[in-house]
Formats: C-alpha cells, structure tokens, sequence
C-alpha cells in the first residue's frame, strides 16, 4: 500500500461523505437539481445511504482490500448512473458535478489495484 493510495482513498472518501451529508441535511443546491432530474424525493436518503456506504467502505478498503475494492466500484457505477440521469434530463452543464466525484474514487480504485 502507498502513501499515495492512502491520501487518495482518504481525499475521496472525505469527498464523497461531504456529498452524503449534503443529501442528508437536504441542501439546497443539491435537492432542487435531483427534482429537476425527476429524482423521486423517497429516493433521497436511499441514495445517501448508498454514499455513506461507500465512503465507509473506502477507508475499511485500506485495512481489506476487497472491502475498498467494492466500494470502489459501486461508486463507481453510482457517480455513472448520476451522469445517466442528468444526461436523461437533457442538463447537460451538470454532468461535471457526477464526475468531480468519481474522478478521484476512480484513482483510489486504480491506486488500491496497482498495489
């Protein structure tokens, strides 16, 4: 395990529980744009629920690879499925918000397999 892998997977762990919350406490500039999507508000806090696992997932991946693996990659293809639904709800100037995410679970993901 590197130095790297480690600040990497702790960087976008730390981002993507800041992404949680912000679902969690229903902030603004993050409920008005799922509706907009047409994101059902029940789906809300499942879709939180999702991040936080994840990002806890992330920092157990540090101590079980396979763990961190996982939750890599169902990140992953969660921030994939965000750009899914923007790209469906023709807002197109959104689709960097998705990726901001899974850029750097991306490079934890890759950091923890070349290790």
């Amino acid at each position: 395990m590197s130095i790297a892998h480690v600040v990497v997977t702790i960087v976008a762990a730390a981002w993507v529980a800041f992404s949680a919350v912000s679902m969690y406490r229903k902030a603004k500039w993050v409920v008005e744009p799922l509706a907009d999507y047409g994101v059902p508000e029940s789906w809300w806090s499942w879709l939180a629920a999702a991040k936080t696992a994840g990002c806890v997932g992330l920092l157990v991946g540090l101590a079980v690879p396979a763990i961190g693996i996982a939750a890599a990659a169902g990140l992953v293809l969660y921030f994939l499925g965000a750009v899914v639904t923007i790209v469906r709800a023709r807002s197109y100037s959104h689709i960097p918000y998705p990726l901001m995410y899974l850029v750097p679970v991306a490079a934890a993901a890759a950091l923890g397999a070349a290790a």
